[in-house]
């Protein structure tokens, strides 16, 4: 099995995470994880997958014919390495632009600060004026004009924010029993002490510690109160065991081997998904009770990416 991350330039969101979830099922692979950000390019989708080598080119075959996608890149995925989007905005040319001086204004000369050239000197015969028509020349005054006003300068560039991944870490095991092993007493009432665990451990280690929690607490329920169960199909499987698990917890609907997720609780922020306990829980409580052994559980989108619902797709 191989790791790959896909990275997608789309124009809209809506139902893109659950369209691409599908090509990526029938093109032989399973979803790991998965980021939808705006950007001023349009919607930036980065998915990773997990399938077999020989069924790469399918999935790029399947990506290219998807009219939705603009563009999109594919290459081997490493846990801990973070990777920019190959079509997320950057800082260019336009972001050292300074705006231009405001032009100075020269005042318009008057009358009165004009020096007037010096005149020609002409021989001329000064004729007394008679005392009734001398009289004191009038002043001309002229209004200089109001200065024009500054051009507004150019808004300043937007920078776009930039995708920044956390480092994958592992589970934090120690705070996930400590969540555990009040699971006798409390299930289902288990939310709260969710909430603690995933913001009391370090970012990178929220996503592996819920999904530790959720398969611990699959497999204990599962032992608790379904044991007897075994050799299902998954739809049945899903019916019987899954569905009523996960009433217990939350407002959830099945449509076909969907299970869609009202109002999760661990999926209020935003970029911050709480969709892998969901995953953990679900794998780890259908197991021991379908007849396959390749059971998958992935997200294919979540509402805190901005969707209705969480809504994982299951298949066996």
């Amino acid at each position: 099995m191989i790791d790959l991350e896909v990275q997608a330039l789309s124009e809209k969101r809506e139902g893109l995470l659950i369209e691409v979830g599908r090509l990526v099922v029938a093109s032989g692979f399973t979803l790991q994880r998965q980021r939808l950000m705006q950007d001023p390019h349009g919607m930036l989708l980065t998915v990773v997958v997990r399938g077999p080598p020989r069924k790469r080119r399918s999935l790029e075959a399947a990506l290219d014919g998807y009219e939705r996608i603009i563009s999109f890149e594919v290459s081997p995925f490493v846990e801990g390495e973070t990777k920019p989007h190959f079509a997320a905005s950057r800082r260019g040319i336009s972001d050292a632009y300074v705006p231009p001086p405001a032009p100075v204004v020269v005042p318009v000369p008057t009358a009165a600060t004009t020096t007037p050239a010096p005149p020609e000197t002409v021989a001329t015969a000064i004729v007394p004026m008679p005392p009734e028509q001398r009289r004191e020349a009038e002043p001309e005054f002229m209004l200089a004009p109001a200065p024009a006003p500054a051009p507004a300068p150019p808004p300043a560039p937007v920078a776009a924010t930039p995708h920044v991944e956390p480092i994958a870490l592992g589970p934090d095991e120690p705070a996930v029993e400590k969540v555990l092993s009040k699971w006798a007493t409390d299930y289902p009432r288990i939310f709260p002490q969710l909430l603690t665990l995933e913001h009391s451990v370090a970012d990178g280690a929220r996503a592996s510690s819920l999904e530790l929690a959720g398969r611990r607490g699959g497999a204990w329920l599962f032992k608790r109160d379904y044991a007897p169960v075994a050799g299902l199909g998954l739809h049945e499987a899903i019916e019987r065991v899954g569905l009523p698990a996960l009433r217990a917890l939350v407002e959830v609907d099945q449509i076909g081997d969907q299970l869609h997720i009202h109002n999760s609780p661990l999926c209020t922020e935003a970029d911050h998904s709480g969709c892998t306990f969901f995953s953990g829980f679900l794998e780890e409580l259908l197991g021991p009770a379908v007849l396959s052994d390749n059971l998958s559980v992935f997200a294919v989108c979540c509402r805190s990416y901005g969707a209705d619902a969480c809504v994982l797709a299951l298949s066996a």
